[in-house]
């Protein structure tokens, strides 16, 4: 097995204590490649080495059309080697060599973009009401980011955080799930092939119970973006609202994919199999719960189900295979229990709800591709996220019952809805509590649209213009112009 090393301050360096873990394939279960162990000195001397860039002329003082062109330089060198990185991945998170390699040759597209913006943050001179005074504003980065990334798309959300960080010039300490750091690991080699100067981007790997408090709490750390478990990240704010930072999250959520009986149904049918089984269901916006309209309700399980069931499993770096293994051991074991949790709270299995044992699953976690009918919204089930290929199914009679089922959870991530008339689509995005709303699509994002959640989906948007003001601090310049020396005493 090959050990990889840490990023910190320009060089590849072991932990302090030279321990390393192992990263398990989810196709084999067995390990296939050694991670340092990082330690809580290793965060110190990255936030250090992070703390140092951030002031030294060789990034402090390189000006915003230099920094956009480093950025999209790191891009070109990205799109060169899109292929590599995302079978690393594949092997991995066990998620499909197809959509990783598609995630992959999009994702350069991101630091094209953010690196154009890079020289577009402008400052405003405002038309200020107090005679004699001139009024300014202009953009400074924050500082010293942290982003904490999980499991499941570590290279795609690590470049919804970097893009725009390093575009408001901020520097940056990365610290990946350890189920799947291999690829964030040489995803980072990238950025001194690119120009990057030493201690910008910083990549610290180990578990989050040892490092991840001192990342967080670090009185270095100007922002932490987090993507992960709501659970998790409810901690996360907790330690970051101690030293009051500010924090973007994206936590998860139940996503209500709606299909109407006036919607297309072949299309339909596809776009809830997209929704949960595209993934493996091991996606933040999973269509988990279908909420299907009463007068469809049979026939379209009937389709869903005789599609789905043809669904090809094995492994996921064979171009064939459609639904691959569940990430890691602990998450296979969780999805399991949800599904005998549905089974004795009275939700009816069509389809799956079991371990796979087909002889293409070899070794590695999976299971079947599974769906409950006879779900009521109350239900576990339907409440809270599995994170695995398992659909509830829930029947609906109108509109507004529609809308009462899809926004009755904490969550409110994304939705989607399938229907032909306009007038319904603009109603629905309206009225639906979330931060995405899909209608006859599902699972389509873009370096120009921002993502985020509402309630406990978390706050802050990644992606599009939103993003990169998640990363900048605004500052008011006054001058007095008028030469006359006013009252000391008096507030002007």
């Amino acid at each position: 097995m090959q050990k990889h090393r840490m990023l910190i301050g320009g060089q590849w360096v072991e932990s302090g204590n030279g321990e390393f873990f192992e990263s398990l394939n989810p196709f084999t279960g067995k390990p296939w490649a050694l991670v340092p162990r990082g330690t809580i000195d290793d965060v110190n001397q990255a936030v250090g080495a992070a703390r140092s860039a951030l002031k030294a002329p060789s990034w402090a003082e390189l000006s915003a059309t230099d920094r956009g062109a480093l950025l999209r330089r790191f891009g070109d060198l990205l799109a060169k080697r899109a292929d590599e990185l995302a079978e690393i991945e594949s092997r991995d998170n066990g998620k499909l060599i197809n959509e990783m390699s598609a995630q992959l040759h999009y994702m350069p597209q991101w630091f094209h973009y953010f690196g154009g913006l890079a020289d577009k943050i402008e400052g405003r001179v405002l038309p200020i009401d107090r005679p004699g005074m001139f009024n300014f504003t202009f953009e400074e980065p924050l500082g010293v980011v942290a982003a904490i990334t999980p499991w499941n798309s570590p290279l795609m959300l690590g470049a919804w955080k970097l893009a725009p960080a390093l575009a408001a010039g901020n520097t940056f300490v990365w610290k990946p799930s350890e189920h799947s750091s291999v690829s964030a690991l040489e995803f980072g080699k990238l950025f001194a092939e690119a120009g990057f100067p030493p201690g910008v981007v910083n990549i610290v790997t180990g578990f989050g119970n040892e490092i991840g408090d001192t990342l967080v709490g670090h009185p270095d750390v100007a922002k932490v973006a987090f993507t992960g478990g709501d659970l998790t990240g409810q901690h996360v704010y907790a330690t970051a609202a101690k030293h009051i930072k500010p924090v973007t999250m994206e936590l998860g959520g139940k996503s209500a994919n709606i299909v109407f009986a006036d919607a297309n149904f072949d299309n339909a049918v596809k776009g809830v199999v997209s929704g949960i089984f595209a993934a493996t269901g091991q996606t933040c916006v999973a269509g988990s719960r279908a909420l299907i309209q009463r007068s469809i309700l049979d026939e379209f399980v009937e389709k869903f189900v005789a599609f789905a069931s043809t669904a090809r499993m094995g492994d996921p770096l064979d171009t064939a295979t459609q639904v691959g293994p569940i990430t890691t051991q602990p998450q296979y074991a969780k999805v399991l229990d949800y599904i005998e949790i549905a089974k004795a709270e009275g939700a009816r299995c069509v389809l799956g709800g079991k371990a796979a044992t087909r002889p293409e699953c070899g070794d590695g976690w999976f299971i079947e591709p599974t769906v409950f009918t006879d779900v009521t919204p109350s239900m576990r089930i339907a409440q809270e996220e599995v994170f695995g290929p398992v659909l509830a199914v829930i029947p609906f009679e109108d509109e507004d019952e529609a809308i009462e089922i899809a926004n009755g959870t904490q969550y409110g991530l994304a939705a989607g809805v399938w229907t032909s008339d306009i007038n319904r689509c603009l109603n629905m995005a309206k009225r639906l509590e979330s931060g995405t709303v899909w209608i006859n699509t599902y699972r389509v994002s873009s370096f120009i649209s921002p993502f985020g959640g509402y309630k406990r989906s978390g706050f802050g948007r990644e992606s599009g213009l939103s993003a990169i003001r998640e990363y900048l601090q605004e500052k008011s310049v006054w001058i007095d112009t008028s030469g006359a020396t006013a009252n000391p005493f008096v507030t002007r």
